[in-house]
């Protein structure tokens, strides 16, 4: 249906630094939520540049234009988009050389919140705050993960999250669970026993690799990271990001030990623990749809079906389920993930209002419609979304009581693309959790 909407498309004109972007789809047709544009139309800011500087090039770049280009039509303003694979050191860069764009878009909270602390971001305001609270699922999360303290010590909400990660997902295929009777777990203690069960039957439930080059090691970070969801308050998380614990805490001891039940049995993998360090991430899934399976399960992010075999599909030969809660613990749905947060780095009347755009349930719906975009935004119509498995992966976020980032890139990068990387090979490897702890915090320490 929302391709059928291409037809008849409306083209803008924008500037030069969005030649390229369109209005895709008519506007008041299909079932978008036109009607939130209104208050937007209300805004003349005709005349008015603002300029947006984000990581996106190729197809990203081309559907966040898309999605500008109904703020510059409703609106009036000058809208240019840059996008740049090295933006992480240009944003610092321009914000020293007072030639910031008037809104940047952040990978990961880490640089925004390091900016802030100098000055460069303009707080978006308490009713900001608020809003986010109420119209995202899992919300104060949300709000928690793009505030930070100024330069006045003072803590703020500087960024806001528009384009969201899952990574809290088991892979499977449907076939093989239907042929072999097993059921989609529903709890941790579930995964566990089903784990068992494939075991108990003759077969190997879990293919995992941590191999990847000079980042081997970051796939088991994720595991880490969703088991310690998985056992400790979300509080004791944040603790353990910011090492208010310390990395060799019983409480993260306890979660890579939860990866190892997983990745150190030899029955429970594809080729035995020994092969977990040494098979890269983007084969170990293609167990899955060997005749017969090599493996029954693989836990990864959303990214992971473009390593999937050439012609799987996925709802078809290949679907996914929450990686679910204790029961026991009651800890609700945590889901891991990433996202990216966009906050002002050059104040206009224009970059708020484009905040207040980014609010509306169209500014989501128009990215969903494209491809590659999930929000928590539980007022946008999932409908739009261009395909079935992107609503589906939408859900595990609408569904989730707590959302936080990946841990390992909001962690100094000696430690989080450094020893807990090399950390989680070692354990994988046979070395004891705690050992490995202890040489991942003394890293951290001597940055410190």
């Amino acid at each position: 249906m929302n391709k059928m909407l291409l037809a008849g498309a409306a083209t803008v004109a924008l500037t030069a630094g969005m030649a390229q972007a369109e209005m895709p789809f008519a506007k008041g047709e299909g079932d978008f939520s036109w009607d939130s544009l209104s208050e937007i139309e209300a805004m003349d800011l005709s005349g008015e540049q603002l300029t947006v500087f984000g990581p996106w090039l190729g197809p990203d770049q081309t559907f966040v234009e898309n999605v500008l280009s109904y703020f510059a039509d409703a609106t009036g303003a000058d809208v240019r988009y840059t996008g740049s694979d090295s933006f992480e050191q240009q944003i610092v860069v321009d914000a020293e050389a007072g030639s910031a764009p008037n809104v940047a878009v952040f990978p990961q909270p880490g640089l925004a919140s390091g900016m802030a602390a100098r000055g460069f971001l303009t707080p978006l305001g308490e009713d900001t705050g608020a809003w986010v609270k109420e119209n995202y699922a899992a919300g104060q999360s949300w709000v928690d993960l793009g505030t930070y303290a100024g330069a006045d010590g003072k803590d703020d909400l500087f960024g806001f999250f528009y384009k969201v990660d899952v990574k809290s997902l088991v892979w499977y295929s449907p076939e093989n669970f239907e042929d072999a009777g097993y059921e989609v777990p529903e709890s941790m203690e579930d995964l566990k026993a089903l784990t068992e069960q494939i075991v108990a039957d003759g077969e190997t439930p879990w293919c995992i690799g941590l191999g990847s080059g000079g980042a081997t090691g970051w796939p088991a970070t994720d595991w880490v990271e969703d088991m310690m969801l998985r056992t400790q308050e979300p509080a004791v998380y944040d603790q353990w990001v910011s090492n208010e614990i310390k990395f060799n805490d019983p409480a993260v001891i306890g979660a890579i030990e939860e990866f190892g039940y997983f990745a150190r049995n030899d029955d429970f993998v594809a080729g035995g623990a020994g092969a977990v360090a040494s098979t890269d991430f983007r084969d170990s899934p293609k167990g899955l749809f060997s005749s017969p399976p090599q493996c029954y399960m693989h836990h990864q992010a959303s990214f992971i079906p473009a390593f999937f075999p050439e012609g799987t599909m996925v709802g078809e030969d290949a679907d996914f389920f929450y990686m679910p809660a204790y029961e026991s613990k009651d800890l609700g749905k945590p889901v891991l993930g990433a996202g990216t947060l966009w906050a002002i780095t050059k104040d206009s009347p224009a970059a708020h209002a484009l905040i207040d755009f980014l609010q509306t349930p169209l500014a989501h719906e128009l990215w969903m419609a494209q491809s590659g975009f999930l929000t928590p935004h539980t007022g946008a119509n999932t409908d739009m979304f261009a395909d079935p498995t992107q609503k589906a992966l939408n859900d595990v976020l609408l569904d989730a009581t707590t959302f936080r980032f990946d841990a390992s890139d909001l962690m100094p990068g000696g430690v989080g693309a450094g020893s807990f990387w090399t950390g989680m090979v070692d354990y994988a490897g046979g070395k004891d959790a705690e050992q490995v702890a202890n040489e991942i915090q003394n890293s951290w320490d001597a940055l410190k």
